[in-house]
C-alpha cells in the first residue's frame, strides 16, 4: 500500500532583493506562475532640475512577498535579483497569513506611506474597515493620526492614517506584569 504525502500547504514569504528590482522580480516571479504580493504607494519626486513626476514605489523597499510551499524555495531563488528569504540560515520565516490578506485587502482603500522602523510606543488595534484586528504602534503626524503597522521578521514599517474612535488601546503584557 502507497503512502501519499501531501504537499506542503502554500504559505507567505518575504524575499529580500536587489535594491530597486522589486517590481522586475514580482513580474518574473508571476510568469513562473507564482503567487506575489508587492505593495506600492504612489509619491510625486522632485528632482534637482525641478522637474516632478508622479512615482509608483514599493512601499518596503527590497522586499517582495511570495507565497509558495516550503518545497519551492530553490525555483524562487533562482530568480535573478532574488538575494534570499528572510529567515535563518537554516529556513525562511513564513508570514502570518492573516497579515499578508490584511495588507493585500486594506491598502487600496488607505494613504499608506513608508514609516521608520518604530519598536516602542503605545500599541493600538484598528476595530474595523479594512485593516480591522490588525495592531500597530500609534503615532501623530501633522494634525492627524496614523498608525505604524510592523511586520517583524523583515524589520520594516508603514503608517496608516486612522480616526481615533477606529483604534483601542492594546494592552502590553509585559508592562502588566
Amino acid at each position: 500500500m502507497a503512502i501519499s504525502i501531501a504537499e506542503p500547504t502554500a504559505r507567505w514569504f518575504a524575499l529580500y532583493t536587489t535594491p530597486r528590482h522589486e517590481k522586475q522580480i514580482a513580474a518574473q516571479l508571476q510568469e513562473k506562475l507564482f503567487e506575489t504580493f508587492l505593495p506600492l504607494y504612489r509619491t510625486v519626486h522632485s528632482w534637482k532640475n525641478r522637474t516632478r513626476a508622479t512615482l509608483d514605489l514599493p512601499l518596503f523597499p527590497c522586499y517582495v512577498f511570495v507565497r509558495i510551499a516550503q518545497t519551492q524555495r530553490g525555483n524562487v531563488l533562482s530568480v535573478p535579483g532574488v538575494l534570499s528569504f528572510v529567515g535563518s540560515r537554516r529556513e525562511a520565516w513564513p508570514l502570518p497569513d492573516f497579515e499578508i490578506e490584511k495588507l493585500r485587502t486594506g491598502l487600496g482603500q488607505l494613504n499608506a506611506e513608508p514609516h521608520p522602523y518604530l519598536t516602542t510606543g503605545d500599541r493600538a488595534r484598528i476595530r474595523s474597515g479594512p485593516l480591522c484586528g490588525v495592531e500597530g504602534v500609534l503615532v501623530q503626524k501633522k494634525n492627524g493620526l496614523r498608525v505604524v503597522l510592523t511586520i517583524e521578521a523583515i524589520m520594516r514599517s508603514i503608517a496608516i492614517e486612522v480616526e481615533l474612535s477606529n483604534l483601542e488601546r492594546v494592552r502590553d503584557e509585559a508592562r502588566a506584569s
